[in-house]
């Protein structure tokens, strides 16, 4: 009798999963709430696709420069040892 159940659990299981995979459809307002408002200097409103699209700034794209060769650390002027307490 548990192997009934759990094909009866897999069973509902896979078709959660499949109904969660549901079409995509274009965003739309909630009904009785307004488009946000027309940003300054813009001609037209955004549009959702438009507002949903993450700006550069916010996924800026990888720079991946690999360390090619070993170099030996240049002498730093700065590196000064810390100074003695006249105590």
């Amino acid at each position: 009798m548990t192997a009934r159940i759990a094909k009866g659990v897999a069973l509902a299981a896979l078709a959660l999963a499949l109904a969660s995979c549901g079409g995509r459809q274009p965003l739309k307002p909630v009904q009785g709430q307004r488009l946000p408002a027309v940003p300054v200097g813009a001609a037209t409103a955004p549009t959702a696709a438009q507002l949903t699209t993450p700006t550069i700034q916010a996924r800026p794209e990888r720079n991946v420069e690999l360390l090619t060769q070993s170099k030996v650390r240049g002498d730093d002027p700065f590196d000064l040892p810390p100074e003695s307490d006249p105590r």
